[in-house]
């Protein structure tokens, strides 16, 4: 197995297809094409049969079977359909599945580093590709085998020059053209690999900041930044053309040469009288009717370099070591308190401008901290690595649990909102969240008189990414899950923004408090990212970042 192989052979084991399901949707598929191959056989002999005007009931059999087969035709189209389909959507749920459960296993900082828009292409179309790669590929490379004996084996009774011509012009069909299509699809993929994600991380990000970026000035260069994304694109993928070319062309050139043989063997075989004209009917019609599976192969050829490609990126998603083989990680257990400690850290994205340089933390069991300063200095990206999110650029960051992702919580201010009940939002950190706990955790964080409001209180759907909620109900709702985890070390970035003033100070009180237990145990550490250094208890500790110290 070849190094580019051996990603798709793990993406095609964590689709996790069962062979019996795969089975039957590769023999609805021949029986769909054996329908019609046998349907143009029958209808040879039935045209030419006729015009020898025999009696009319030796016509009646191949009459009943034409229509047979037109019917059988459909109902197998039908049933080859349905069980490709439930095969690949089933596949794509394990894949998807084994992603994010590798996903959560990394410990390194590899994942935040990615734009978002590139980490959505990969678990989106990426995924979809492979799912793609049972429907398009996979299924019709097992079919064309198939049907490539079935066609041989029908032509070999009536004349062997015809089998011979057949076979060459079908080994045509089945290699030369879906090299082309293979070798197109390679190139495309191989040059479009960083211009999709580039194309599409460019459109989010204008997308998100658009008011911005117009108020800064910079929006027009932004939209010249992804044209110039967008045209790259474009010339990779014409790049891509003359291989393609090559294979549309090389199916309809193996055609001619399999009626060419076909009107050879037949003129044979009418001067010499070795067959009926029936026969001589099969002979004359059947070859347009015997590449149905064979055109299918170049569109197979070009999924199989599209899906081996998209199993390199995800290879490359998941890291070194990780595996998409369906297998849920063991998680650590969860301590009920850990301290958190931070050696002469150094923090920020690139090591040309870090934000934070030789900080010193030591943060016990039930400590509380405020984390102030201007905006951009920083604080955000300090909590991303006190979390484990971030690798430091210096020093280190250590808990005395088993592992430092295990002990502390972080939720960001840009937390995701799901197009789900608002239940399902909270248990999307503790699934065996009880209804009595959800609805002490929107209390707690003021969110009773809002819930109050909801048309099915937990079962009320919201939009997606919280479209339908204001952004201090959103806020509290990010709150809540904190409140729920109940995690030893949380951390938390600006809770009370879009909050008004009393309640968010109020909030900001309650979370920074020692021994206040309205929201978080008083044996968690909190630490608090805060944009009102006013309204921080007056004991609790305050770092500030970007401000001279």
């Amino acid at each position: 197995m070849t190094a580019q192989a051996a990603p798709l052979r793990r993406a095609e084991r964590a689709l996790a297809i069962p062979p019996a399901r795969l089975l039957a949707a590769v023999l609805a598929a021949v029986a769909t094409l054996g329908s019609a191959f046998a349907l143009a056989a029958v209808s040879a002999y039935l045209v030419t049969r006729a015009w020898t005007m025999p009696p009319v009931l030796d016509l009646t059999v191949a009459v009943v079977m034409v229509r047979a087969l037109g019917v059988s035709r459909g109902v197998f189209r039908w049933l080859e359909r349905m069980l490709t389909h439930d095969v690949a959507l089933r596949g794509v749920v394990s894949l998807r599945t084994s992603l994010f459960t590798a996903l959560a296993s990394r410990t390194d900082d590899a994942l935040t580093r990615l734009r978002r828009g590139e980490l959505l292409s990969r678990l989106g179309d990426d995924a979809q590709e492979l799912g793609d790669h049972v429907i398009k590929a996979i299924v019709p490379a097992l079919v064309a085998a198939v049907m490539l004996v079935v066609v041989l084996a029908t032509f070999a009774p009536l004349s062997l020059l015809a089998t011979a011509a057949m076979a060459a012009s079908l080994l045509l069909a089945a290699v030369a053209a879906p090299y082309f299509a293979h070798r197109a699809a390679a190139l495309t993929e191989q040059a479009v690999l960083t211009t999709r994600g580039d194309v599409t991380s460019r459109s989010l990000e204008i997308l998100d900041d658009a008011t911005s970026l117009r108020v800064d000035g910079r929006l027009d260069g932004a939209l010249a930044h992804l044209a110039a994304a967008q045209s790259a694109h474009d010339a990779a993928i014409d790049r891509a053309a003359r291989p393609a070319a090559l294979a549309a062309a090389a199916v309809p050139a193996s055609m001619v040469l399999a009626v060419t043989g076909s009107l050879l063997a037949a003129g044979a075989a009418w001067t010499a009288g070795d067959l009926s004209a029936g026969q001589i009917g099969i002979l004359l019609l059947l070859p347009l009717s015997s590449f149905e599976a064979a055109t299918a192969l170049p569109a197979a050829a070009t999924q199989h370099a599209r899906s081996r490609a998209a199993a390199e990126r995800l290879d490359a998603l998941i890291g070194e070591g990780g595996e998409v083989d369906g297998s849920a990680p063991v998680p650590a257990e969860r301590p009920a308190t850990a301290t958190l400690t931070a050696r002469d850290l150094t923090a920020g994205w690139s090591a040309e401008a870090p934000c934070v340089r030789g900080l010193d933390l030591d943060l016990a069991p039930g400590s509380r901290l405020a984390v102030v300063g201007p905006s951009g200095s920083g604080k955000s990206t300090l909590l991303a690595t006190l979390a484990g999110l971030l690798a430091p650029l210096g020093g280190e960051v250590s808990s005395d649990a088993a592992s430092l992702r295990e002990a502390v919580t972080m939720f960001a201010e840009d937390g995701h909102v799901f197009a789900t009940t608002l239940r399902e939002n909270l248990r999307v950190v503790r699934g065996d969240l009880t209804d009595e706990e959800a609805l002490a955790a929107l209390a707690a964080v003021g969110l009773d008189d809002w819930l109050a409001t909801l048309p099915h209180g937990l079962e009320t759907m919201l939009g997606p990414d919280g479209t339908t909620v204001s952004g201090g109900e959103r806020r509290r709702l990010l709150l809540a899950r904190a409140v729920v985890r109940r995690g030893p070390v949380l951390l938390l970035d600006e809770p009370t923004e879009h909050l008004d003033t009393a309640r968010g100070d109020a909030l900001l009180a309650a979370l920074l408090t020692p021994g206040d237990e309205s929201l978080v145990p008083a044996s968690s550490t909190v630490v608090v990212v805060t944009h009102r250094p006013e309204a921080v208890p007056a004991d609790t500790p305050v770092l500030r970042i970007g401000e001279p110290r």
